[in-house]
């Protein structure tokens, strides 16, 4: 460090990520740049540390955003930070409407829903942060640095269909339009939720699903049913096979989160949309792969001769793919029944509002 750098004053800014899974990924990527784009956009005549810990693997529900708050601001006080930034995974509402974030100048500190921030959380959180934090010491009237150093940006001009409103005892909250912010709120649900994590938990129920369609195509009372069924019947097959895995799974492996003293009614529902549309998304890509697969080892194993004997009519390509297709769905109702063998922890990983215990990250304040 120069000797014009010790004698700048110092902020320390600390983020804390909670729970310390999907947050702490984005916290990492933030922590590592978040003093240069504070000093590019806050101050430069401060020398900015940053510091990253964790927060509550399972934050408290029943308070929402207040409860966050006090949280952050009992770390604050605790590890010594001037101001402090959650992020959090929690999709948090005020007045009905998504809520993107809120600063609190009397508690120093702001909280970032990530969720909020839709498909491009990092990008969105670069906006957001630096202007939070400037906006947390303007309301401090912090004297380290001149009064004219700390004229806040809008957040709301950097991060579309967002709105600026103002809470009790000055507090700023931001949140998002009502139809926009839903759509985007549960986009970004999905996004935290990792879809790839759950899919690599299905692997199990794949491989088996494999094994099922190798041996439906030996079968040629499968291969006159495809022929037979249009396309509007092999639809609802497929749609009802992914029903009924995704239902299964639910079920199964207990992911359905219930209301209670700890978990509101409205945030409850959230949670149990934001695992639905996970496990959508990761069977219908698992359901893809296998069809896919399933086209290639039809071309492999059937030839078009046996198959135009069978069928007694010439065939094409459409009728390896509408046979995979039959295959495929009908694999995929007995893979239903074959996910109960998939690892507990792995597809419970899938269940919105479940965290397991972090084993990659390290908290400062724990070394």
């Amino acid at each position: 460090m120069t000797h014009s750098e010790q004698h700048r004053p110092e902020i320390v800014v600390g983020l804390v990520a909670t729970p310390p899974d999907y947050p702490a990924r984005v916290a990492a990527r933030l922590t590592a740049e978040l003093a240069g784009r504070l000093a590019e956009r806050v101050n430069a005549d401060v020398r900015w540390t940053v510091r990253e810990g964790w927060g509550e693997v399972t934050p408290r529900r029943d308070g929402g955003v207040e409860a966050l708050l006090d949280d952050v601001a009992e770390r604050r006080t605790g590890d010594r930070w001037d101001v402090a930034i959650c992020l959090t995974d929690l999709p948090l509402h005020t007045e009905g409407v998504p809520l993107v974030a809120q600063t609190s100048g009397r508690r120093r500190v702001a909280m970032v829903s990530l969720p909020a921030l839709g498909l491009q959380q990092l990008r969105a959180a670069r906006a957001a942060v630096p202007d939070m934090v400037s906006r947390l010491l303007t309301d401090a009237s912090d004297q380290r640095v001149p009064p004219a150093g700390w004229a806040p940006a809008e957040m709301a001009s950097r991060v579309t269909a967002i709105h600026q409103v103002v809470g009790k005892a000055g507090e700023l909250g931001y949140v998002a339009s009502p139809l926009i912010g839903r759509v985007r709120l549960l986009a970004g649900m999905v996004r935290a939720n990792r879809p790839g994590r759950a899919l690599l938990g299905l692997s199990k129920l794949l491989v088996g699903a494999f094994g099922a369609t190798a041996f439906a195509l030996t079968t040629d009372t499968v291969w006159q049913m495809g022929d037979a069924l249009g396309g509007l019947r092999l639809t609802v097959i497929m749609a009802l096979g992914l029903i009924a895995l995704v239902a299964w799974l639910i079920v199964a492996h207990g992911l359905w989160e219930k209301p209670d003293r700890q978990t509101p009614p409205e945030l409850a529902r959230l949670f149990n949309l934001g695992t639905i549309l996970t496990l959508t998304l990761a069977t219908a890509v698992s359901y893809l792969v296998l069809l896919a697969g399933t086209v290639l080892v039809a071309a492999l194993l059937i030839d078009t001769s046996v198959l135009e004997q069978t069928l007694q009519r010439p065939v094409d390509v459409t009728d390896y793919l509408t046979l995979a297709w039959i295959t495929s769905s009908l694999a995929t109702v007995g893979g239903a029944i074959g996910s109960g063998l998939e690892d507990e922890e792995t597809v419970r990983a899938a269940a919105y509002g479940y965290h397991p215990e972090p084993g990659g990250w390290r908290d400062e304040r724990d070394g």
